[in-house]
């Protein structure tokens, strides 16, 4: 277990105290989810209501970061789902870009890199995206299969083609 567990009579307080030690989580899932500013806000704030109302369901035998993983993965593709609804009317800003351009930077290599990961995440389907969230937040095979319903050997085999996808699509071109 990785966090302490509420008790049946658990509070607003306990799941308030929970959801700030995890704020990091709930705001990367939303990052790599929604474009903008505002809808990245918007998803964050649908994570966190979702996961109010979830609560009382909670199992204290399983971990706490698991079930909140996998609550805000389906919040987050839900919220996907109706974005590429909306987007077939819209031209949408990637404000993330703008975000990433901090001028104070230094390591411009890494930023070329940030944004080649953040637009190889846009290509892919809701599945695969949540599985590289969890894969780069470093969670084991285990918690990645648990928080999204598939069999360890399959994750293993998802991830290993997903990081294959990566370098095919971070590769030079060669025609280029």
């Amino acid at each position: 277990m990785d966090h302490p567990t509420p008790t049946a009579g658990a509070t607003h307080a306990t799941f308030d105290e929970l959801l700030q030690r995890h704020r990091g989580m709930v705001l990367k899932v939303a990052n790599s989810y929604a474009n903008g500013a505002e809808n990245r806000a918007d998803l964050a704030q649908e994570i966190a209501a979702q996961l109010w109302r979830a609560w009382p369901g909670y199992d204290p035998s399983r971990s706490f970061s698991t079930w909140m993983y996998r609550i805000a993965l389906n919040t987050a593709i839900s919220f996907l789902r109706g974005e590429r609804q909306r987007r077939r009317h819209a031209v949408p800003l990637d404000e993330r870009l703008h975000d990433l351009a901090d001028e104070r930077a230094v390591d411009h290599e890494s930023d070329d890199r940030l944004r080649l990961l953040w637009r190889f995440m846009e290509t892919l389907g809701a599945l695969d995206r949540a599985l590289l969230v969890l894969y780069l937040e470093e969670r084991t095979t285990r918690e990645i299969a648990e928080v999204l319903g598939l069999g360890e050997s399959n994750v293993t085999t998802k991830i290993s083609r997903l990081k294959q996808r990566i370098r095919d699509y971070a590769a030079p071109s060669a025609t280029s």
